[in-house]
């Protein structure tokens, strides 16, 4: 009984002292975990059941410890969260076909919402469609600014944006789907060099069922998309280069079967997926070089999808090898676009995985957020289909759910239309989650 009562003793002074120490940061977990063990050593030779009361309660305060730290940890860093928003074509097709003075006046209240919001960057589409929303070498003025592709405008309109983002002390990252060229009728201009590689023969452009791309497999097609980056980085103050989710737009072999054909006709020996998925990566490790040798700030990124599997199999993006290494891209930023109630796929274990996918500790996480979701019946998630209505808080939770992860850099919300323009019965629980969002 003696012995037990100098334990319990030594237990109560032990656990104080571990229980200040979290109060107090430096090499505390360390003590705390040593303590843990001396005191696991000395207990088993008195008291088993003693052992395993002692043991839970000691890992108690490791993992307090640990959720206090990272919090801590990213209190000191909140200055340096991404708070973004997604601005498509969509958004800019019903201001930017006006004059130059209208076209402001637009992206000045756009860009004083999303500040006053306590947003901190723009992500802004300028190549939606093998095209472009400023003056290119490459690449035709976009059908999007006059309904007719290759009309140019008598503004630059993309300028106006960066210049006005920095006016506001916002950041501005210039928005490109480097392969896809149409999904859509809209016929293309003569000017643009994909309407020629389309009608050669040489493969670089493909027609198929849901629209017209340029072809991964081509070294031409590459060295076209990578200049296209290098006139946006070189001609204007960006502060990143940002890519979505358009990669390979079918898994159909027919695609490019002529490309691979002749790769393993000259010795090849990769499958077909993991060839299609090197020929991304290809473009994606020389962008990256090209953009960090001309200037080392400006980051450059990628939003692929929620769906991990999805990534991998089916757009062939090799996100395993650039959450690995240093050589791809700066951050990741999935379209995590699920609520916490979806039948199959959860925010909460989206994040947790994309979070462990990261190997690079350099490489951010940051997180897409569905605002267009907001009162929306989410017709494909099972039970969680009604979560979006039933809520007005739903992007707060998910943004500090999202900060506890190791690798969190900051959220993205798609997209602008949905926030600030939204249909009249969505806008009071809308202007609920933008408040939400601002206080914390």
């Amino acid at each position: 009984m003696k012995g037990l009562k100098k334990v319990f003793m030594l237990m109560l002074i032990l656990c104080i002292s571990c229980s200040s120490f979290t109060l107090t940061y430096g090499n505390e977990l360390s003590n705390i975990e040593f303590l843990k063990d001396f005191l696991t050593t000395f207990i088993l030779e008195e008291n088993t059941n003693l052992l395993k009361s002692s043991t839970i309660l000691l890992n108690g305060l490791v993992y307090k410890y640990k959720d206090e730290k990272r919090i801590s940890d990213f209190e000191k860093d909140i200055d340096d969260e991404v708070r973004a928003v997604w601005i498509s074509y969509l958004d800019l097709q019903n201001v930017i076909n006006k004059n130059e003075i209208d076209f402001e006046l637009s992206i000045e209240e756009m860009f004083s919402n999303i500040k006053n919001a306590k947003l901190n960057t723009v992500i802004v589409q300028v190549r939606p469609f093998g095209d472009a929303l400023y003056p290119s070498k490459y690449f035709p003025w976009s059908y999007i600014i006059t309904g007719t592709e290759g009309i140019a405008p008598q503004f630059d309109p993309f300028k106006i944006m960066v210049d006005k983002a920095h006016e506001k002390g916002l950041k501005i990252e210039a928005w490109i789907n480097p392969y896809r060229i149409r999904n859509n009728n809209k016929p293309i201009s003569d000017n643009n060099i994909a309407l020629k590689w389309l009608t050669d023969g040489s493969n670089r452009v493909i027609k198929i069922d849901n629209g017209i791309y340029y072809n991964p497999a081509s070294e031409d097609v590459r060295d076209l998309i990578i200049k296209g980056v290098m006139e946006i980085v070189e001609n204007y103050d960006v502060d990143g280069i940002h890519f979505d989710d358009y990669f390979y737009p079918t898994t159909d072999p027919q695609f490019d079967k002529v490309d691979y054909e002749q790769y393993k006709n000259e010795g090849g020996l990769l499958s077909l997926e993991d060839w299609r998925r090197e020929n991304v990566n290809l473009l994606i490790k020389e962008i990256y070089k090209s953009i960090k040798n001309y200037d080392d700030s400006i980051k450059f990124g990628i939003s692929p999808q929620g769906i991990i599997d999805k990534n991998y199999n089916t757009q062939y993006i090799d996100i395993y090898k650039w959450l690995s290494s240093s050589e791809y891209i700066d951050y990741i930023c999935p379209q995590i676009y699920f609520g916490y109630n979806h039948s199959t796929y959860s925010y909460d274990k989206l994040i947790n995985q994309w979070n462990k996918l990261i190997k690079n500790n350099d490489i951010k996480l940051y997180i897409g957020l569905a605002a267009y979701k907001i009162g929306r019946e989410d017709i494909y998630a099972g039970k969680g289909k009604y979560e979006w209505i039933e809520t007005d808080n739903i992007l707060e939770k998910m943004i500090n759910d999202g900060r506890i992860n190791d690798n969190y850099g900051g959220f993205v919300l798609f997209r602008y239309d949905f926030l600030w323009n939204p249909e009249k019965h969505l806008e009071e629980q809308i202007h609920k989650e933008l408040d939400a969002i601002k206080n914390i």
